[in-house]
């Protein structure tokens, strides 16, 4: 009674953040891939209470994805090789972004996929001719394709190929989505930077396997597949506050968060927001939740603006 005594004059924590000319209401964005079109959860999640979500990767044609199966769930965590299946560029603008245009105060980035350069290029010329896209976020770093993907990711002059040549053609800012599976997070960070972009989200799944020891088969049809979920929470964490120290450029920080204080955790390491992706596997609305369990935590600790936490880890 008496916190609630102390608690009753205060304001609500401002939870907006900014990045790349953007602002979010609250730092929690549904991840591309766990969060289908967004539409999909409307009688599910109330929409309106998170700072947006990414749509699932979308390319220049649609694609079918990988085999099945193609879910996986781990000791700590899930694989996963969906294999990018989506409803291609164009079908996206003609049936899901008339809807998405309804939705009131949310922003919508879009995800973006290719196997070559040109297939980029492509997929968002034609998104470029949609409106109600905040932003999109360039996808080099799926594990789970025969080609495009991680090949972009983990290779430093495809990346500054591939970020420059979308850089030149969008008409939105744009976002870069590195992998985890490379040398040095710092390196393709920065060059994600010098090739123009607006801004990083990090990390991509980890290359990882499951196999039955009965059938002696692997449990993924794709025989490898990208683990995601709490186990690469700290792994995600560290490269985050790597990739922060390197570039100027904001960041948006994922990999295994599913509390409010985990979201501390990636701000305090310099992310600017988050992404919220398996944890909506086994809540769908665990991104909801987070949102109220951020606000807790700021009213709990005294915070009335969380940005200015960002990059505020103390080191001594």
């Amino acid at each position: 009674m008496a916190k609630d005594s102390a608690n009753a004059g205060k304001s609500s924590p401002d939870l907006s953040v900014h990045f790349a000319g953007i602002e979010l209401k609250n730092p929690i964005l549904a991840a591309s891939g766990t969060f289908g079109y967004g539409v999909e959860f409307e009688d599910v999640v109330h929409l309106d209470k998170l700072g947006g979500f990414v749509v699932k990767g979308l390319s220049r044609e649609p694609m079918i994805g990988n085999p099945p199966p193609r879910l996986w769930e781990t000791a700590a965590g899930m694989l996963n090789a969906i294999g990018l299946q989506n409803i291609g560029a164009a079908a996206f603008l003609a049936e899901k972004l008339p809807k998405l245009r309804e939705l009131k105060n949310i922003v919508v980035i879009a995800n973006v996929f290719g196997y070559t350069r040109e297939d980029y290029e492509a997929a968002i010329e034609i998104l470029n001719q949609g409106e109600g896209i905040a932003a999109y976020e360039l996808n080099v770093s799926c594990p789970n394709t025969a080609h495009g993907g991680l090949q972009f990711g983990s290779d430093p002059r495809s990346l500054d190929e591939v970020v420059s040549t979308a850089k030149r053609v969008a008409n939105r800012p744009l976002i870069v989505k590195l992998s985890p599976n490379v040398t040095s997070i710092a390196q393709m960070a920065h060059i994600a930077q010098e090739a123009g972009a607006d801004a990083i989200s990090l990390i991509n799944t980890f290359v990882a396997m499951a196999i039955d020891p009965e059938t002696r088969k692997p449990r993924i049809a794709n025989v490898t597949a990208g683990l995601s979920g709490p186990a690469i929470k700290p792994i995600a964490l560290r490269m985050v506050y790597d990739a922060a120290h390197a570039v100027s450029i904001p960041v948006i920080g994922m990999g295994g968060i599913s509390t409010g204080a985990d979201v501390i955790e990636f701000m305090l390491a310099g992310a600017t927001a988050v992404q919220i992706g398996t944890a909506s596997y086994w809540d769908p609305c665990a991104t909801e939740k987070i949102v109220d369990e951020l606000g807790r935590w700021c009213e709990d600790h005294d915070v009335t603006r969380i940005a200015g936490l960002i990059g505020g880890l103390i080191v001594e």
